[in-house]
């Protein structure tokens, strides 16, 4: 296999792509913020049948991130990432510099309304904003003919997904099942930052979700019954300090009352300084 390619500026990314477009080959997109693990190498799994050239890009997007956030201090470490994708077959990274992106008269943004306003978007506001716009601008630049995200950022897929539709961009939308560690705890570049003691508390987000998914499958239909057992699971962990805890529509994130079809559990909160999402699919039979 040649080794990867790395595009540090839009030109060379753009040009690659529309080349590739030329030649009549499928390009296949998976957008990151690096720091990758096995939860990203899935979504390079699943896009690579479905394409020719396989792009990854690697940005830590500023515009996602609140005042008091993390960005500083957001793991990076592209030598590793070129490593595992080089690994994972990836053909191209695209990891430009924050003034590439967004030079200094940079004013314009993306906004997918009301679905951007719940739950992640009410407890990091501008956070959907700045995800909107940046993957709108890396579909613009990579010109990919299908995409991979993670189910692990569900309200993420919800919203993008929106945002692909609405905007018409011709791609391929694919999203990839969360990745967990052994004891049930999702895979996220933020795990790094946790204490071997709040690692292991950290498996109250999963372990509520199974709680709830519990309920549900033994036949509860009661919605605030079921929110119920995931507060009752959050109270076994008193470092944990939740955010939300609740059971939505997977396509808009309207609160759940009607237990049937496809619903969502979300969970959402801190250990110490760290903020960690988790989210369960489950189908609810008549």
């Amino acid at each position: 296999m040649a080794r990867i390619r790395l595009f540090r500026t839009i030109d060379e990314m753009q040009s690659s792509s529309l080349q590739w477009k030329r030649e009549g080959l499928r390009v296949g997109f998976v957008p990151t913020m690096g720091a990758l693990h096995e939860g990203h190498l899935s979504l390079v799994d699943m896009v690579r049948p479905h394409c020719d050239r396989l792009v990854v890009s690697v940005f830590v997007n500023p515009t996602q991130f609140g005042p008091q956030e993390d960005f500083n201090r957001y793991p990076r470490d592209i030598d590793e990432d070129l490593r595992l994708l080089e690994e994972g077959q990836a053909d191209a990274v695209f990891a430009p510099e924050i003034e590439e992106i967004y030079p200094k008269d940079y004013a314009t943004y993306v906004e997918v309304e009301r679905l951007s306003s719940v739950y992640e978007g009410a407890v990091r506001p501008g956070h959907f904003r700045g995800v909107c716009t940046i993957v709108a601008k890396l579909f613009n630049i990579v010109q990919p003919d299908v995409a991979a995200f993670g189910q692990k950022d569900a309200q993420q897929v919800a919203v993008l997904r929106r945002m692909t539709r609405d905007l018409h961009f011709p791609i391929q939308f694919l999203v990839g099942p969360t990745v967990r560690e052994s004891d049930g705890l999702a895979m996220s570049s933020r795990n790094a930052y946790l204490t071997n003691e709040q690692r292991s508390k950290a498996t109250v987000l999963f372990r509520a979700l199974k709680a709830a998914e519990a309920c549900i499958l033994a036949g509860e239909r009661n919605a605030d019954k079921v929110r119920e057992a995931m507060r009752y699971v959050f109270a076994e962990v008193p470092e944990f300090k939740p955010d939300y805890g609740d059971m939505v529509s997977p396509e808009s994130f309207e609160q759940g009352t009607e237990m049937r079809g496809e619903v969502l559990l979300i969970v959402a909160g801190r250990i110490g300084p760290v903020r960690l999402i988790d989210n369960l699919p489950v189908s609810v039979e008549p």
